[in-house]
């Protein structure tokens, strides 16, 4: 299998940009590893093809990909470069599908991927989950693959699978870039330590969004003590509307540094006209931010893309549930923007590092307290279920451990801590 390099340092870290158009139609795009490509619309009026000098395809294999919404979300642009690099390097044809609700559409999509041959189906938003599992039953001779998912573990199927990472890790070291600044904010007598409160957006109050800004804020507070969080939810992954709205309302309510977890560039062009700092997802923001950009925490998903490309083409069989780390190259930050305090990448590289020795764990309970006690016990929902049952007991060695393959590759942090406050509690 191809090794993939290691993040440490934020000044090796590869920068992605993101642009700020809608949403457009669904379309399905064919391409191979020479960059060749024709796209369809959806009434198949219009089609394009281009020469580029990449390698040739090298291998019969052929990969589809679902994905939400296309390369104007910052979360599905991510995916979408992972592929086309792990499809490229292995010389393998692929096909993406953009803009597949989370509906029957992605079921739909998912048959046509596979009664058009191809050996690997990968969907990336957790709503997909149920009608890929659909999809898999139906065509047993194909391996499909999600992203985010919880059910590979109790669904007992051969050719399904779950894959997430540990991005909780790369979030607590941009919770340190923040915890940075706020610091370098006190120190210069622009706020008081009782106002170095941070605002963070989030699509919806599931457990990977709290497990996100958790993790954000424990990093930020192992910089800077005093540090507080308030947290709004806008219900949806992608609404470059709300989310610069609820960026807004944080900054009205005190805020002096933003992140996020929601998919548009919402709420970093609401910091950059309101001269807030702002620590981003899923890639930089520093061309249409250059004042207010800190840095980006996202996860590379190119080595598990090549991982289940290895799997497939050597007849292994692909993981359950495969969680991506540091050390294998899927936890990666941007390059610090400027508005970084001085110090922080020798912050950021001294905190990776006591990770990758298992010395610094995020979720180490004697860091936080819940209702001012501390969490010596959690029985967390892990085999999901209907009635969300508390069923594993996930508190090791004095840690949560979070996204342990042991258990499930999705996050299932679920706890408010004290310190971060919810402005709403709808979704």
């Amino acid at each position: 299998m191809k090794k993939f390099k290691s993040v440490v340092s934020l000044a090796i870290a590869t920068c992605m940009v993101f642009g700020l158009c809608a949403c457009g139609s669904s379309n399905e795009t064919t391409e191979t590893s020479d960059n060749t490509e024709t796209a369809a619309t959806e009434e198949g009026t219009s089609a394009e093809a281009e020469e580029t000098e990449e390698a040739a395809v090298t291998s019969d294999l052929k990969v589809g990909f679902i994905f939400l919404h296309d390369e104007n979300s910052t979360y599905d642009l991510n995916f979408i470069n992972a592929a086309k690099e792990a499809c490229e390097a292995a010389g393998v044809e692929y096909v993406t599908k953009t803009n597949i609700p989370e509906g029957q559409e992605c079921y739909e999509a998912a048959c046509e991927l596979a009664d058009a041959g191809c050996d690997i189906v990968f969907a990336d938003s957790f709503g997909h989950e149920d009608y890929m599992i659909e999809a898999a039953k139906e065509f047993p001779e194909v391996q499909f693959c999600h992203a985010t998912g919880t059910k590979a573990h109790t669904e007992g199927l051969d050719n399904y699978h779950n894959a997430f990472a540990t991005i909780y890790e790369g979030r607590y070291l941009a919770g340190i870039a923040a915890g940075m600044k706020l610091n370098e904010m006190i120190e210069a007598g622009e706020i008081t330590e009782d106002q170095a409160k941070i605002g963070y957006v989030g699509a919806y109050t599931y457990a990977e969004v709290i497990s996100g800004y958790t993790s954000f804020f424990l990093g930020a507070r192992s910089v800077c003590p005093s540090a507080t969080m308030e947290v709004t939810f806008t219900g949806s992954w992608y609404d470059e509307t709300a989310e610069k709205e609820g960026a807004n309302k944080l900054i009205e309510n005190g805020c002096v540094l933003i992140s996020q977890h929601a998919d548009s560039m919402g709420a970093p062009t609401a910091c950059e006209k309101a001269g807030v700092p702002d620590v981003s997802y899923n890639g930089s923001t520093v061309d249409a931010c250059p004042n207010t950009f800190i840095v980006s925490s996202r996860i590379d998903w190119a080595p598990y893309f090549s991982y289940i490309i290895d799997c497939v083409t050597n007849g292994e069989a692909i993981a359950t549930d495969w969680v991506g780390t540091l050390e294998t190259g899927s936890v990666v930050l941007t390059d610090l923007g400027s508005a970084a305090a001085e110090g922080t990448a020798e912050a950021i590289a001294e905190a990776e590092e006591a990770m990758k020795a298992g010395t610094l764990h995020v979720f180490d309970v004697t860091t936080f307290t819940v209702d001012g006690a501390q969490l010596d016990s959690y029985m967390a929902d892990v085999d999901t279920d209907a009635d969300y049952t508390a069923d594993t007991e996930v508190i090791t060695d004095g840690y949560f451990a979070e996204s342990n393959e042991e258990f499930r590759s999705a996050p299932y942090f679920d706890v408010q801590i004290d310190g971060i406050s919810l402005l709403d509690e709808a979704y």
